[in-house]
């Protein structure tokens, strides 16, 4: 694969989204060619995936500039795990979209507003300075609020406003910080960063700052304990398709944020940063857990889940090991793939029962063998049950926090891991078990099953061979435990 191939992942999008948008009243071509360009993205990212597994880190130099001058785009193993998972979530999205998303949305530019979304998610995961991660941001900010509002429903703008005004906040944070870091160290780009801190006196307090500066905005995007309070509300809202890709993916922008740069730069004074991480870690855990179990909706449930599973990334990025941070990576892809997965389930439940309050639904099971065994697959991996992908992933960081001497958090993760399983309990009682009732619609469910599918044989095939996503987050936390490597594949050898 040749290494200008990459720079597909952030234009093709934009390509693909400017050619939707001339045939607004085309709903059946817009189809097709969205399913072939997600379809071919990704099976790009896997290719891309393998090469930078088997040949090293590949940088893009914009421009030709040599950084930390120009505009570079590195995909290393961690940058290009995202990418594969972000495009196999979109490419189920699509899926599920074609058979969901009603006609009216569809005029409105839905498909082109998803792949805008798209290249500011992969961008975000591939850009190799600050300043370009705030660009990216604002790009899905915008494309995800216009997604958010299509349908106008009053819940919906309501929802949607909250939304934007803790992004904005934070964005304007995040401005602040870069101008704090540059007027500071004269540089944006990560790499470059990482050595002028390296630099810094001991005991300067710049690095604390900024580290708390950035932990707010991205930890604000990621819904992390206490910025979480809007995310349940504008999850909850739009269709299931979005609602899948936002739960699934949006977040873990903010995450992925937090892993590159507490790893990569934020590294001075673990003992003060990444010990807040670890408290961050076990209050997400556990009040997005109990918030979950409080609610008697499918997508609620769903939504608070997020808080909570969001602790189990941090825990492995607040140990800051290199298990632990091959654990937090590992435990990225099949919590995401079954997330998203609960999302189009609750989505397909909707559409038969016009609603996802488990109080008036119930006996799916009767109605569709196949959509609840996907549902039990799903859920029994994101609780963590084995011999299932989420397991596996979740034993190794809470193994990680157990040698690390850390038995408090485990404990909590353990806990978590319990409550989890019982808020499953929860909707696999309320929607699918017990005698039928509430009112059955005539949707067919078969044309909303092929993305959930998808996703659900990704968990499967994860845990059946564990040691094949293992392997590339082994060699995602040595570049990161050791980042000389990226420094130098950035900057130039000897840096």
């Amino acid at each position: 694969m040749l290494h200008e191939l990459f720079i597909l992942f952030v234009i093709g999008p934009v390509v693909a989204a400017a050619v939707l948008a001339a045939f607004p009243q085309r709903p059946a071509l817009q189809r097709l060619l969205s399913i072939i360009t997600l379809g071919g993205l990704w099976l790009l990212s896997l290719l891309g995936l393998f090469y930078v597994w088997s040949n090293g880190i590949v940088v893009l130099r914009m421009g030709n500039w040599p950084a930390p001058f120009g505009i570079v785009l590195v995909a290393d193993a961690l940058s290009m795990t995202m990418v594969g998972l972000n495009m196999t979530i979109a490419l189920a999205v699509g899926l599920f979209s074609l058979a969901s998303i009603d006609p009216e949305r569809q005029e409105h530019f839905y498909f082109p507003l998803f792949f805008i979304l798209l290249m500011g998610v992969n961008g975000a995961f591939m850009t190799g300075d600050l300043f370009n991660l705030f660009v990216f941001f604002e790009i899905l900010l915008i494309a995800s609020f216009a997604l958010l509002v299509l349908g106008s429903e009053p819940g919906q703008l309501r929802e949607t406003l909250k939304y934007l005004v803790i992004n904005l906040i934070a964005s304007t944070f995040f401005l602040l910080a870069l101008a704090v870091t540059y007027r500071s160290l004269g540089t944006l780009n990560m790499a470059d960063l990482a050595l002028k801190i390296q630099a810094l006196p001991t005991g300067s307090p710049l690095p604390t700052i900024l580290a708390l500066l950035f932990l707010f905005v991205f930890g604000s995007k990621a819904a992390i304990f206490p910025l979480y309070v809007w995310l349940p509300g504008p999850y909850f809202q739009p269709p299931a398709g979005m609602s899948a890709f936002f739960g699934g993916m949006l977040t873990k922008v903010g995450v992925y944020a937090i892993f590159r740069t507490f790893s990569l730069i934020f590294r001075h004074d673990p003992g003060v940063t990444h010990e807040l991480l670890l408290v961050l870690a076990a209050l997400s855990m556990l009040l997005g857990v109990f918030g979950a179990l409080s609610q008697v909706d499918m997508k609620r449930i769903l939504s608070y889940h997020i808080i909570s599973q969001i602790g189990y990334l941090l825990l492995g990025i607040g140990l800051l090991s290199r298990q632990a941070l091959a654990g937090s990576l590992f435990f990225m892809v099949p919590y995401v793939l079954s997330k998203s997965a609960l999302f189009l389930i609750a989505g397909a439940v909707q559409s038969v029962t016009g609603t996802t309050q488990l109080k008036t639904i119930g006996g799916l099971q009767s109605h569709s063998w196949l959509l609840s065994g996907l549902f039990l697959i799903a859920a029994l991996s994101l609780a963590g049950i084995p011999p299932l992908a989420g397991f596996f992933s979740k034993f190794i960081v809470l193994q990680a926090g157990v040698e690390a001497g850390r038995y408090g958090y485990a404990g909590i993760g353990l806990v978590g891991g319990l409550l989890t399983l019982a808020s499953m309990l929860k909707i696999w009682n309320g929607a699918f078990w017990g005698a039928e009732q509430g009112e059955r619609r005539a949707a067919a469910l078969n044309p909303l099953l092929p993305g959930i599918i998808l996703l659900v044989a990704g968990i499967v095939w994860i845990g059946l061979f564990p040691g094949v996503l293992y392997s590339v987050a082994e060699l995602a936390a040595q570049q990161a435990y050791e980042p000389q490597a990226y420094i130098e594949a950035v900057l130039g050898p000897g840096r």
